[in-house]
C-alpha cells in the first residue's frame, strides 16, 4: 500500500504531456469498470423517493403510489434523470489534472418503471483538444463518455453523453481572481420571503393533459425555483445517491482507498481529515484547491433541476425524449436558480411522434444563464384515442 504521507493538503496538480495525451488515445473504446461507481441497482420505491427528494421533485408520479396508478403509466415512474441515481458517471485517466463537467446530452427510450433493474455501461469515446484559452485556465482538452443504461429485459433505457474539461489546477488557480463575485450573496430577508413564496406556488401539470395541438412557438413554460441553496441542499443530491464517482465512503474503507489511491484525496489543513476530491461540492477549501471560490453545485444535479423544470410543464402524458445542458459559470452555495424554457417549434418527427422543441435556460441571481440547453418533448394530440 502506498503511505498516507503521499496524500497531501493539496489536490494533485498533473501537467498535461505527450506521453498522457497519447495514452488516452491508445484508451478510446474501452468500456470502462463502474462497480466503484454504483448507487442503485434496482429503481426500489424509496430509491426513487430518495432521489426525488435530493433534487426536491414532489411531483405524484414519483412518489405516490396510488396516484400514479390511475396515470396513463399505470405504475410508479421515475424521474428520467433517475439514471444518475444508478450511475453518476465514472472517471477516466488525465493523472492529476483538474475536471468540470461542462456538458450533458441526454436520449430517452422509455420510463424506468417500479422495480427496474438498471444496468449501465460507460464506453470513453475520445477527447478534443488540448486547446489554450486563457480565460478558462491556460491548456484544456474535453472528454466524452458514453453512458447506456439498460433495464433487466435488455431494453434500452437512456443514453447519457458526459463531457469534462480538463484543466491544470496550478493555471486555474492563477486566474481565480478574474473570477471573484460576492459569495455567498447577501440577500434581503424581503427577497428571501418572496423566493420562499415563489416555490411553494410552484405545481406540476399532472393528470391535466398538455396537448401538442395547444402548444405554440413562443410559448413559455413555468419557472422552477432553487435556492437559496444551501449545504444541506448539495448533501442531499449525495444522500439520493446521484453523484459520487467512486461512490463516498467513510473511516477505514475510505482510508485504505486513499492509500491505493492518494490523488483521490487531500488532507483538509483545518480538521486533519482526509477528504476526496469530490468534496469541491460541499467542502469550501477543496473548492478554492480546483479554482473556484466555495463549494459549487454537480452538473448533473443542475441538469435534474432542468428535467424537474420540463416534466413539471408536460405533463404526466407527456414523455421527455431528448434534451441538452451545458453548465456556465459555478453554482454557489447561497444562489439562487431559475429554470425555464420557450417553446421553439413544434413537429411531427421522423418517429411518427408529435413533439414540440424548446430552448431551456437557468439563469442565477447574477442574471447569468449558468445552464442554456434544449429539449425534445412528445405531447399527447387531442382526439388521438379516438382516431385509433
Amino acid at each position: 500500500m502506498t503511505d498516507t504521507a503521499n496524500i497531501t493538503k493539496e489536490l494533485a496538480k498533473g501537467k498535461f504531456t505527450d506521453k498522457m495525451l497519447d495514452d488516452m488515445r491508445a484508451l478510446i473504446g474501452t468500456q470502462l469498470r463502474t462497480e466503484a461507481c454504483l448507487n442503485n441497482e434496482y429503481a426500489t420505491r424509496l430509491a426513487i423517493l430518495r432521489f426525488c427528494e435530493g433534487i426536491g421533485d414532489d411531483n405524484p408520479l414519483w412518489t405516490d403510489a396510488e396516484y400514479a396508478a390511475k396515470s396513463p403509466l399505470g405504475t410508479l415512474v421515475a424521474p428520467p434523470s433517475f439514471i444518475f441515481a444508478c450511475l453518476g458517471s465514472v472517471q477516466v485517466g488525465w493523472p492529476g489534472l483538474g475536471g468540470f463537467h461542462c456538458e450533458t446530452k441526454l436520449t430517452f427510450d422509455r420510463y424506468i418503471r417500479v422495480g427496474d433493474k438498471i444496468t449501465a455501461k460507460v464506453t470513453f469515446d475520445g477527447f478534443d483538444g488540448p486547446t489554450d484559452d486563457s480565460n478558462f485556465g491556460g491548456r484544456r482538452i474535453k472528454d466524452y463518455l458514453r453512458q447506456e443504461y439498460r433495464n433487466q429485459d435488455d431494453e434500452l433505457v437512456a443514453t447519457f453523453i458526459c463531457s469534462r474539461m480538463r484543466f491544470e489546477r496550478g493555471e486555474m488557480q492563477k486566474r481565480a481572481a478574474t473570477r471573484t463575485i460576492t459569495v455567498p450573496h447577501p440577500w434581503t430577508e424581503a427577497e428571501i420571503a418572496a423566493i420562499e413564496e415563489q416555490i411553494l406556488a410552484e405545481n406540476p401539470r399532472g393528470a391535466t393533459p398538455r396537448y401538442w395541438d395547444d402548444v405554440q412557438a413562443g410559448d413559455e413554460i413555468d419557472v422552477i425555483t432553487k435556492g437559496p441553496l444551501g449545504l444541506t441542499d448539495f448533501i442531499a443530491f449525495i444522500a439520493a445517491g446521484a453523484a459520487p464517482i467512486p461512490r463516498v465512503s467513510a473511516h477505514g474503507v475510505a482510508l485504505r482507498r486513499y492509500r491505493k489511491h492518494p490523488k483521490w484525496a487531500f488532507r483538509d489543513p483545518k480538521t486533519h481529515a482526509l477528504e476526496p476530491v469530490y468534496s469541491v461540492h460541499y467542502n469550501d477549501y477543496a473548492a478554492q484547491l480546483q479554482g473556484a471560490q466555495i463549494a459549487y453545485d454537480v452538473g448533473i444535479q443542475r441538469t435534474s433541476w432542468q428535467t424537474h423544470s420540463l416534466t413539471h410543464w408536460m405533463g404526466d402524458a407527456g414523455f421527455l425524449k431528448a434534451s441538452t445542458s451545458q453548465y456556465r459559470a459555478h453554482v454557489y452555495l447561497g444562489d439562487v436558480v431559475r429554470l425555464g424554457g420557450r417553446v421553439e417549434a413544434k413537429e411531427i418527427d421522423a418517429d411518427g411522434q408529435h413533439v414540440v422543441r424548446l430552448t431551456t435556460w437557468a439563469y442565477n441571481q447574477r442574471e447569468q444563464n449558468v445552464m442554456p440547453g434544449t429539449a425534445v418533448i412528445v405531447l399527447p394530440v387531442r382526439g388521438a384515442a379516438e382516431k385509433a
